[in-house]
């Protein structure tokens, strides 16, 4: 489904942050991206969105060069992007947003069905807005119940983890888990462990390319012997 081409960024300073990266995402699963801090997984997670634009290299598709699309134009045929942070929105209310995702009016069987795939009641919620209210671990349900009404082709999320207890956390691996069994296409940025345990396939990006990729079942056990202390262990990979 989605094909990048020997894809290069580099900062306004002149910085290389990615460097000729090339890879294909199926078009259904779930693809983690990770690797250390500073390794460029939310630069190449934002040019795939459109929101930045590669100085060289090719992107495609379902088969059409999507190179010159701006953010936008990618929504309209099916690639979403849910940020790190999500946005807050006064006097929007969370039905609003889901029916702006939607792009129809939602019932309340609707409305309830897609709150409770993400943990939340719609009575408690329909009404709240989006705004400063929410909770960080409530705003990232809305977000993706928000992508499951859109029924977007590709999501990507960048690193949904980030911000959230660990109760809220257990309700996103579900979310994540209820978007693997339709016939679309995830990718999530994150070095968390639990995430990476739920991967179909893992690609780890290391100074702006590829060092590795793969099935789970080849990279995480991996990942997980070099990156895990024995004295200390901690469900987070380091980096």
């Amino acid at each position: 489904m989605l094909e990048l081409k020997n894809i290069c960024w580099s900062t306004p300073d002149g910085r290389r942050v990615i460097n000729d990266v090339s890879l294909s995402i199926p078009d259904r699963g779930l693809t983690v991206i990770t690797g250390p801090n500073g390794g460029g997984k939310t630069t190449l997670a934002k040019i795939i969105a459109g929101i930045e634009t590669p100085e060289s290299g090719r992107i495609f598709f379902s088969g059409e060069d999507i190179t010159d699309l701006d953010v936008t134009s990618r929504a309209r045929i099916g690639i979403s992007y849910a940020f790190q942070q999500p946005v807050r929105f006064k006097g929007i209310t969370v039905r609003d947003l889901l029916e702006i995702a939607a792009d129809d009016k939602l019932g309340e069987k609707e409305l309830c069905s897609l709150l409770s795939k993400v943990g939340l009641c719609a009575r408690d919620y329909e009404e709240r807005e989006i705004n400063s209210s929410l909770s960080g671990g409530e705003i990232k349900r809305v977000e993706i119940a928000s992508v499951l009404a859109r029924n977007a082709k590709l999501t990507i999320f960048d690193e949904p983890e980030a911000g959230i207890d660990l109760w809220s956390f257990s309700g996103l691996i579900d979310a994540f888990q209820e978007i693997k069994k339709s016939d679309r296409a995830e990718i999530i940025i994150s070095h968390q462990e639990r995430i990476l345990g739920v991967a179909d396939r893992i690609i780890i990006i290391e100074n702006g390319t590829i060092s590795r990729e793969g099935r789970r079942e080849d990279i995480l056990p991996q990942l997980v012997a070099s990156s895990r202390c024995p004295a200390c262990p901690s469900p987070t990979l380091r980096g």
